[in-house]
């Protein structure tokens, strides 16, 4: 067809005619090899007059256009001879030669009846541009009845197209008319003479010839001599089919080459010399050989000692030295080798001495070779994995190195198998860079000839659906497939005393069967079967007679006969062989399988849970894999100790007969959810190999149900002690057992995102996409985003895929994404777009929030712009730059690979939600939640997955704490460990407990457990005895529950409700109360209380005149005054405070102090300077004088990769914002000052010394040198490590005006109960309610106004807003909040503008507010 260019759309659609015309059209793809363009096209919709919007055409754009190769159009007239049995049915192929290289391999096949006797033949192929064409190869692969050829000639046109593109957008529309598509085909015309035979028998006997051009003089045939040397070493010789391809230096190759006949009877034995002849275009000098073989025949290992190759035209031999195997099983693997040619006094060297090592010459070879690793991943997919044979073709820009077979994997056994890696070593020589590659396989599948031989008894025959496995050696297996095609051949096949024979393509099982499985559903009329036997005949190997294998069964496969079984597992009783001999003969041999596999009876144990409701009345059927195969899904229907199976508390035991499995590791057990109470709670599974005695258990405590847990039906189990792989849950995370054989603690296998993530290749975005509201908002397109950093780095396509059960970005709606992309750095752009091309699909993107959580910052981007093709500028993806996003400072987050090891106790799993805080000496975590994430913290299991958890490090303790909800609440946790992938530092947590209120002995559902970093643990274990003084005043008793919390260097120590007092009646006036805490975890010095209740009682109202806090760890009394009232109806109404310790040392800020400033100079080349730094600090409370840092001849200072300290007194200039960064000369001279000296700093630490507050400033950058003191740089502070005495100095009460706007919208307001928690740099307030008596509060459009007392929380970073769903209209917009420190004035401004609605945008009715400055 006519060029018609670059395409910018399609039109596609059908004439709606026939029954079914409807049509759902996902995508097209078009390729134009002659532009080397491939144009995607989705479309995603119905073409159907009765569905979506009735059109049966429409117009789709491409989504994306990706380069190929581009290929030209070439005719190729082939004119078969008018001689007696010309004509061929083999396959023909052609391959082009030009001056620019060579095409792949052409097959010239368009029909049935090509190339019969005087016939031309007229093919048009698209192949790569050689330009002047000098030379063709042609030839057949001699199959097929009648295969000799005669070749009179082959004309070739080679059709250069001459396009003009013209793809700016910037031109006007009248030059792009003017420039459309120009096509002129410039044609050269070659003719190439053969008329001679490709025959077996004919001739000279080859099937393939190179020819040149018709008139083409200076090039002619030649005749190559090759000598064959096979090694002397045992077992050299092989059997295999040898290949061979010469190349030259000017005129190309010869192409693969068969060596089939040689001077000797049985080629390539140990120690020969076999000579063949080849004939080819003259080649000139040659400069590399590739020889190989097929792995074909009983012994096809070959040692190879050298190739000899003489060119009789000119009288020179070239000789390649291999001394190496070519064998799947020995040396490297490979089969194919390229080999170079080396100069003959270092072969007759190398004979000569007959000591040295084989690969005396292998250096030589090596020199000029490449050696390629290449690795295939196998897709984990059901059935993904192949038993053929993969071949792979490297593709370079000089040449490729032909088919090499991928025989021997570096990794596994069993090659290509589902999920899995495999290395293979590939050389070459002198391919050039790599342009490409071709992978694929010999769709290998395996004729079975299968005979089914019905009994002669009464009710023998069948109607229902038979099937049949076959099992080869170390489990390899079929699929299962049906012997009748349709229930009219069910009817036919299987009657009493028949023989029905089917002949069904299988997989490859290898050349042993040890084993099948036969079987029937069980359907029809008369489903009851009585099988006499089953008898199996293949083709040999090298296809010269068959072997034919019988499997005697004689027993029913009915439900209602025998032992009720309607599967079968059956052994090979004996072998008969028919083999073609080399004297014509047929030689029939008769024998018995030695040493079948014996038929195992399996006692099963099903054990059913003794819990309400945990028995099943549906069906239930399980599987068991050995390391020899499975036995197939069993129905378990006849329990042997209960007329009423699976009933709860109850253990049934069923019979089944099965082919030795081996070792077994694991099942699958599934109930169909029939019948009225089909939810099941599984304990476990024993199985008795009663043949063996070895028994096998499976533990599961879980539900089977699609009502409970996870509502799963189906579980796959592994037994106890296996330590093998088991399937991961995700791609960050995995589940492995947590002890080898041996019962060690064995290191878990890294996932790849594990890997990742410690190389810091890639790291975690956090996605949030808002739809538009307006008409036709929403999209069913694929979404996807792209960040881009400096100098081009940006991430591949990160596609943003709705979870399961959502099909649409929806008018309105609020879509989160987690994923993993490449770490760009600072982000400068990011693309956002969708795939979906024709104009329905179009998308009103509202707002775009990303999340780098390593970086600690969050973009928004409020768009609020079509992507579309038919609404705004036309355009289905968009550029948005970072400089119109609001950046907000989200705090630094670390990834931490988390694991989890679940005690293997009975009933030690759970699926209550499981809640983590750590701490750390620089703060904490707020509670995370561990996503159950389907099998995760199940008994006996270890379960790893990446969590981003604060910079808080060095770790000091964790809490861990359960809900104690859901149908399993009770857990045995072991341990965790959490692993800084950044650092690679693993702090571990040992608890070995329940987190029950059942089995725990206090029936607590929270823990806390010290770090244990380096066999050292980061916390003492105390008692803490607390002293309340209830003061003595009228009514200052309470009856209210009293709880409280300690605040210290360390963390917190959780709520700690005051119960059990000295005194029996607590919390009276003027009484002392006395509690105790043991088994407790220090917190170092305690800073501050947080104590309440819950104002409850007869007279809850409460005045509280102190509290001491003593620690037996540190003998330590730590004293908290409050004399106030904590009462609703008293002081200012509260009922929580926190009290700061009034004997910590309050230090006084004095005038002036010290500073230590650490500079680190960059490890690269030219960082280091002779020169002086100079530095001056910028804080809050003012600037500091110059500090010079200077550099000396003695002493020298910043060096490549160095560490330098300074301290210098100057006045207090408060918390530092800034530094600015200057180089000087040393000498002060204006002339010393170079414009080409600089110093690049890595980082500075400047230390307060006195209350010791540390300022990181990460500076990367280069100062240059100069003489004024005005050229200077200015780096902002990145992070402060605020020291505990510096936080406890400024724990003074204040008020805080909370100030919430609710917004203007209709609903906006909401009835529920609304709390707060403020986050500030010295801790939080705690969580909040915001109540006040007689008001109706956030209602739309108004202002709400709080008063909270705490102690001061420092620099505000974050308000966590929320209410509890209650009332009869609990949806709240809320505009944003104000929160003004009364002591300081200073008030930070949280926005909002989004919805706490269950039934609007993202659901939520919790969120975080982070300021706006």
């Amino acid at each position: 067809m006519m060029d018609i260019g670059k395409i910018n759309r399609i039109l596609i659609g059908h004439d709606n005619v026939g029954l079914r015309s409807g049509w759902f059209l996902a995508s097209v793809q078009i390729t134009v090899p002659v532009q080397g363009r491939q144009y995607m096209f989705p479309c995603n919709r119905w073409l159907d007059k009765d569905e979506a919007d009735g059109r049966v055409e429409v117009e789709v754009y491409p989504s994306e256009i990706l380069p190929i190769e581009k290929l030209i159009n070439y005719e190729v007239s082939v004119v078969t001879g008018n001689v007696r049995a010309a004509g061929t049915n083999a396959k023909v192929f052609m391959q082009i030669y030009g001056e620019t290289g060579k095409t792949e391999l052409i097959i010239l096949d368009n029909r049935s009846n090509n190339f019969e006797r005087g016939a031309t033949d007229i093919f048009k192929r698209e192949a790569a541009d050689v330009g002047k064409i000098y030379k063709i190869r042609i030839g057949h692969d001699g199959t097929g009845i009648g295969d000799g050829w005669f070749l009179e000639s082959v004309t070739l046109k080679r059709l250069a197209a001459k396009t003009k593109d013209s793809d700016e957008d910037t031109k006007k529309k009248s030059d792009v008319e003017n420039e459309e598509t120009k096509e002129g085909e410039g044609m050269d015309v070659y003719t190439f003479v053969a008329h001679r035979w490709l025959a077996k028998d004919e001739g000279d006997k080859e099937l393939v010839v190179e020819l040149v051009p018709d008139g083409e003089s200076d090039l002619e045939e030649n005749t190559y001599e090759v000598r064959v040397l096979t090694g002397t070493v045992w077992g050299a010789g092989t059997d295999a089919n040898v290949f061979l391809s010469i190349y030259g230096m000017e005129r190309g190759d010869t192409g693969e080459r068969q060596l089939k006949r040689s001077n000797n009877l049985n080629k390539f034995e140990k120690g020969q010399v076999d000579v063949f002849t080849i004939k080819a275009i003259d080649l000139g000098e040659l400069k590399k050989l590739r020889i190989r073989h097929d792995n074909t025949g009983t012994r096809p290992s070959w040692f190879l000692e050298r190739v000899e190759i003489t060119d009789l035209k000119e009288s020179t031999t070239y000789y390649f030295p291999c001394q190496r195997w070519l064998a799947v099983e020995e040396d490297d693997g490979q089969i194919a080798r390229e080999l170079v040619p080396v100069d003959e006094a270092f072969v007759k060297k190398d004979s000569e001495n007959e000591g040295q090592s084989p690969a005396t010459l292998g250096l030589e070879q090596k020199a000029k070779s490449t050696t390629y690793s290449v690795k295939v991943k196998t897709g984990d997919k059901k059935n993904a994995g192949t038993d053929a044979n993969v071949f792979i073709i490297l593709y370079g820009s000089k040449d490729d190195t032909g088919i090499v077979s991928l025989k021997a994997s570096k990794f596994n056994k069993n090659k290509f198998e589902r999920g899995k890696v495999d290395e293979f070593t590939v050389e070459s020589v002198d391919i050039g860079d790599l342009k490409k590659i071709k992978i694929g396989h010999d769709n290998k599948v395996v004729p079975y000839e299968i005979t089914v031989y019905t009994s002669d008894i009464f009710g023998a025959g069948t109607d229902a659906d038979v099937f049949i496995v076959l099992y080869g050696s170390d489990g390899i297996c079929t699929q299962q497939k049906s012997l009748c095609l349709n229930k009219r051949e069910q009817r036919m096949y299987f009657e009493r005393n028949s023989v029905n024979q089917f002949i069904v393509e299988l997989e490859d099982v290898g050349d042993i069967i040890e084993k099948i499985r036969i079987g029937h559903n069980g359907g029809g009329l008369n489903s009851g079967w009585h099988l006499d036997r089953v008898t199996i005949r293949r083709l040999l190997p090298n296809g010269k007679g068959s072997e034919t294998v019988t499997f005697p069964c004689e027993r029913w496969l009915a439900k209602s006969e025998d032992d009720g079984e309607t599967v079968r597992e059956l052994v090979p009783s004996d072998i008969f062989t028919e083999k073609l001999m080399k004297d014509g003969t047929l030689k029939q041999i008769e024998e018995e399988v030695e040493e079948p596999l014996e038929v195992h009876t399996y006692k099963i144990s099903v054990f059913t849970g003794d819990i309400y409701g945990a028995g099943t009345d549906a069906n239930v059927f399980l599987n068991i894999y050995g390391d020899m195969g499975d036995m197939g899904e069993r129905k378990l229907s006849k329990s042997e100790t209960n007329f009423n199976k699976f009933e709860r508390g109850q253990e049934d035991t069923f019979t089944i007969q099965a082919v030795d499995l081996g070792i077994i590791y694991k099942i699958k057990i599934r109930h169909d959810n029939s019948m009225i109470s089909p939810d099941w709670f599984l304990e476990k599974v024993e199985i008795l190999d009663e043949t063996t005695e070895e028994s096998f258990v499976f533990l599961c405590e879980r539900w089977l149900s699609k009502k409970k847990e996870d509502k799963k039906i189906e579980r796959t189990l592994y037994e106890q002690s296996y330590n093998g792989e088991r399937n991961s849950l995700d791609g960050a995370s995995l589940s492995v057992s947590s002890q080898d054989s041996n019962a060690n603690t064995k290191e878990p296998k890294k996932s790849n995102l594990v890997k990742a993530a410690e190389e810091g290749s890639l790291i975690p975005y956090h996605i949030t996409v808002t739809t538009g509201t307006e008409y036709d908002s929403s999209t069913d397109s694929r979404v996807f985003i792209i960040i881009m950093g400096p100098q081009k780095l940006r991430t591949e396509r990160l596609w943003l895929d709705l979870p399961e059960g959502k099909d649409e970005f929806a008018d309105g709606s609020v879509e989160k994404f987690s994923v993993w992309g490449l770490d760009v750095g600072e982000i400068k752009k990011v693309e956002v777009g969708h795939d979906g091309a024709t104009p329905e699909s179009c998308w009103m993107m509202e707002e775009l929030t990303i999340v780098v959580p390593t970086k600690g910052i969050m973009y928004n981007f409020v768009c609020k712009c079509w992507l579309a093709r038919d609404k705004g500028d036309g355009l289905t993806s968009r550029i948005l730059n970072i400089l119109d996003a609001e950046c907000v400072n989200v705090g630094i987050k670390i990834l931490y690979e988390v694991t989890v090891v679940t005690g293997d106790i009975e009933g030690g799993g759970t699926d209550a939600n499981i809640f983590m805080t750590v701490f750390g000496s620089n703060g904490n975590t707020e509670e995370l939640l561990l996503e159950k994430n389907g099998d995760r913290f199940e008994r006996g299991q270890e379960d790893s997955f990446i969590m981003e958890i604060a910079d808080i490090a060095p770790l000091r303790k964790m809490r861990i704490r359960t809900d104690g909800k859901g149908t399993r609440p009770h857990w045995f946790m072991e341990r965790i460990t959490l692993k800084n992938l950044t650092n690679q530092e693993v702090a571990t947590f040992t608890y070995g407990d329940w987190l029950s209120k059942l089995k725990n002995a206090t029936g607590s559902l929270v823990c806390e457990m010290p770090a244990v970093i380096n066999n050292e643990q980061m916390m003492e274990d105390t008692t803490y005895t607390l002293e309340v003084k209830t003061s003595d005043i009228g009514g200052a008793g309470t009856d209210a529950n009293v709880s409280l919390i300690l605040f210290g260097e360390y963390g917190d120590s959780g709520t700690l409700p005051l119960k059990e007092s000295n005194k029996s009646n607590k919390f009276e006036r003027n009484q002392m109360d006395e509690f105790s805490f043991s088994e407790m975890l220090s917190l170092g010095d305690l800073c501050k209380v947080r104590i309440w209740h819950d104002n409850k009682g007869i007279a809850p109202g409460w005045h509280l005149e102190y509290i001491d806090v003593t620690d037996s760890a540190m003998d330590k009394t730590f004293r908290f005054q409050c004399d106030r009232w904590l009462a609703k109806g008293e002081d200012d109404g509260q009922l929580i405070r926190e009290l700061a310790c009034a004997n910590n040392d309050i230090l006084e800020l004095k005038e002036r102090t010290a500073y230590e400033i650490l500079t680190v100079t960059s490890d690269r080349e030219d960082a280091d300077t002779k020169e002086n730094i100079w530095i001056i600090l910028e804080g809050k409370m003012g600037r500091s004088k110059e500090f010079l840092m200077e550099n000396s001849s003695k002493k020298r200072r910043f060096e490549r990769g160095a560490t330098d300290t300074f301290q210098f007194s100057s006045k207090n200039v408060g918390d530092i914002a800034a530094i600015c960064v200057g180089h000087c000369p040393k000498d002060g001279k204006k002339s010393s000052a170079k414009a080409d000296v600089f110093w690049h700093v890595q980082e500075i630490i400047v230390t307060e010394m006195e209350l010791c507050n540390k300022y990181f400033f990460r500076c990367n950058a280069k100062i240059p040198l100069h003489y004024k003191r005005r050229d200077y740089k200015v780096f902002e502070c990145a992070k402060v490590t605020e020291s505990f005495a510096s936080k406890a100095r400024s724990l003074v009460p204040v008020k805080y005006e909370t100030i919430v706007v609710t917004g203007f919208e209709k609903g906006a307001g909401t009835d529920a109960n609304v709390f707060i928690t403020i986050y500030g740099l010295n801790g939080d307030s705690g969580r909040r309610a915001l109540r006040q008596k007689f008001r109706n509060l956030f209602e739309r459009g108004k202002t709400s106004r709080f008063y909270l007392e705490t102690l001061d929380m420092g620099e505000l970073k974050k308000v966590k807003i929320e209410h509890d769903n209650s009332g009869l209209a609990p949806g709240w917009l809320v505009e944003r909040v104000e929160i003004t420190n009364s002591a300081t004035g200073v008030t930070t401004i949280f926005p909002c503008g989004k919805w706490l609605d269950e039934n609007r945008g993202d659901g939520l009715i919790c969120r975080d507010l982070f300021p706006s400055y």
